[in-house]
């Protein structure tokens, strides 16, 4: 029986690790941990924060994914989203459910993200 994630994995365009710091540390507040050294050569960045965990392995054929995409729960969701669009980030408030605020944006190379309020959150109701 599966019990949890350990990690979400997106992918990046090679030698963009600085932008993927820059965006996920700088703008969403999670924090770089360091990748083992075995796969630190690959490329990639590695971030966290509490029990989320998110990788950004290199694509040498990148393409963003525009549907398939990570959920964060966020305490400050309106200020998550300031942050986003002042950084330039669009946001898109989803309004499909009454009950759950929650909005979508792009990372610096184009994946959709999904951010909703936490407690709102599917497998919270």
């Amino acid at each position: 029986m599966i019990s949890a994630f350990d990690h979400i994995q997106l992918a990046m365009p090679p030698g963009e690790e600085a932008r993927a710091v820059a965006f996920f540390c700088g703008v969403i507040g999670l924090r770089e941990e360091p990748k083992p050294e075995p796969l630190a050569g690959r490329g990639g960045c590695w971030f966290a924060s509490g029990c989320c965990k998110l990788h950004l392995g290199v694509e040498t054929d990148f393409v963003a994914q525009k549907k398939a995409h990570p959920a964060f729960l966020s305490s400050e969701i309106d200020a998550l989203a300031a942050r986003l669009e002042a950084h330039g980030h669009p946001v898109c408030w989803a309004t499909e459910f009454e009950s759950r605020q929650r909005f979508y944006s792009e990372d610096p190379f184009g994946n959709r993200l999904e951010f909703i309020r936490d407690g709102d959150g599917f497998s919270q109701k």
